[in-house]
Order: structure tokens, then C-alpha cells, then sequence
């Protein structure tokens, strides 16, 4: 038999390679794998990146596995935890009935309320923002080298940014009069569009952060309600919120709840 009629190896996939970076490969399977890697060059040299790749992003990260969760993560983790017992639990006792209210989202069990007309209720949809605001609180302020997307440094270039994929035209509050400098920002997922969370830190290191966006076009009375301050002491951290048009506002961190009603009121006169 020539060389012609010699079968040519299948190249090595993307997916394979992975697989064998990502160390997924059946035993079975790594000698006839590893005989074909040795044949083609070119896998070998995007297997070599890969791991170079995942070593730079293991090294980059290792420091954050000796820092123990922040309290207020494990209480997040935890009453996320429950919520989705709670949905389970619906689940087994329900059955199909489960499966239809499961069908409106899990929003059910954190207390969303609707009205006959299908629409959301201005509370609940309150309900709603803040505790969002408290997860993202708790999600980005413990971080040490990424608590924000753009820093303080590119404030007008946030404050732009944020504009437009909010759908409204933002202004980054000064808080330097209560102690706090603006660290950045960063871009987050709501259920009606774009949210936007700005981090501000003061001198001893503490921080808070301020979460808004538009509540929806589906809560019922809430286009052209403005709404007083309401303080929200439960979730991960405590939070002063209020809406204006539409548009929802929280502020939330750990400081004396006078302290974060005065950095409310700061953020609702410059806003």
C-alpha cells in the first residue's frame, strides 16, 4: 500500500483540545488522543497557549482563595439557598400547579405580586430592585482588585457609557462632603434593561454603592410616581431606595443608618 492510500488523521477539534487542557479527557481515550497530538504541530501549539492562558489565570486569582467569604456573602448564599428549597418543596407538593406558577418565575417566592391586568404592583416591584441592589452590593464591594468595570479615572467616559445603555441621561453624584470619593463603576443586568451600580469608598476603606435603572414598563402606576425614601433593613446590606419616573435609586452599605440616609439625600439632591 502507498502513501496514497494511507488515510489522513482527522485534525484535532477545538473541543478536544480543551477537553484535554480542561484535564476532561476519558482515560481510555488520552493514548490514541496524545498519539494524534504528536502529529499535528499546530494543536500542540494552541494546547501550549491554553495552559499558559489557564496558569496566568490561576496565578492572577490564587489570592483570593486564601480570603474567607464576607458575612454578608454567606447570608446572600444562604438566603438563596432557602428561596430555592422553598421553590423545590412547591415543586413536590404542587406538581402541575407547581409548574405553572414556576412558569411566572421564581420571583413568586421573593413576594412579587401582580395585578389582574398581568402587571407588577409598585411595591413589589420595589421589593424587587432593592433586594437586587443589596445582591450586587454584596457581589462587588468585598472585591479587592475588580470592584468596578471603569474606574474613577474615566469618570466622564462611566458616566457616558452608563447614559446609554440605561436609556437615561446619568450624573455621577460628588459625595466627598459625607466621606466618600467615587472608586467607578460597572454595568449589570435587570429585568427590565440595564442597571448601573456606582462604588464610592471613604478614607477608612468602607464602601457603598449606589444601584439604579428602570423598574418596567409592566409595573402598573409607576411611570410618573415619584416615591419618598423607604430604608430597607434586611437582604445582605441595608439600603435607602426611592423611585422618581420610573427610574429606581438604592443606596446601600454597612454605615449607621443616619449616615446612609444623609448619602441618600446627597444622591437625591444632586440626581
Amino acid at each position: 500500500m502507498n502513501n496514497m492510500d494511507r488515510k489522513t488523521p482527522r485534525p484535532l477539534s477545538d473541543d478536544e483540545l480543551h477537553a484535554l487542557v480542561d484535564d476532561q479527557l476519558l482515560p481510555v481515550d488520552r493514548p490514541a488522543f496524545e498519539k494524534r497530538l504528536a502529529q499535528d504541530p499546530d494543536a500542540q501549539a494552541r494546547v501550549a497557549v491554553w495552559r499558559q492562558q489557564k496558569a496566568a489565570l490561576r496565578d492572577l486569582h490564587r489570592a483570593m482563595l486564601d480570603v474567607p467569604v464576607p458575612d454578608q456573602m454567606m447570608v446572600a448564599a444562604h438566603r438563596v439557598a432557602t428561596k430555592q428549597q422553598d421553590v423545590n418543596q412547591w415543586w413536590r407538593w404542587g406538581g402541575m400547579a407547581a409548574g405553572v406558577m414556576l412558569a411566572f418565575g421564581v420571583g413568586w417566592f421573593s413576594h412579587t405580586a401582580w395585578s389582574g391586568s398581568g402587571q407588577r404592583s409598585a411595591s413589589a416591584a420595589q421589593t424587587d430592585f432593592v433586594r437586587q441592589a443589596g445582591f450586587a452590593y454584596a457581589v462587588y464591594a468585598p472585591e479587592v482588585k475588580h470592584p468596578v468595570e471603569v474606574t474613577s479615572a474615566e469618570e466622564e467616559h462611566l458616566a457616558q457609557w452608563l447614559s446609554k445603555r440605561t436609556g437615561r441621561p446619568l450624573k455621577i453624584p460628588k459625595l466627598s462632603s459625607e466621606g466618600f470619593e467615587l472608586v467607578g463603576g460597572r454595568l449589570l443586568p435587570g429585568e427590565q434593561g440595564a442597571r448601573a451600580q456606582f462604588m464610592f469608598q471613604n478614607a477608612q476603606g468602607t464602601r457603598v454603592t449606589l444601584y439604579l435603572g428602570s423598574l418596567g414598563a409592566s409595573v402598573k402606576g409607576l411611570d410618573s410616581r415619584e416615591t419618598a425614601f423607604s430604608f430597607n433593613p434586611d437582604g445582605p446590606v441595608p439600603s435607602f431606595y426611592w423611585v422618581d419616573q420610573g427610574f429606581g435609586y438604592a443606596i446601600s452599605g454597612s454605615v449607621p443608618r443616619d449616615q446612609l440616609m444623609k448619602l441618600a439625600e446627597s444622591v437625591y439632591r444632586q440626581l
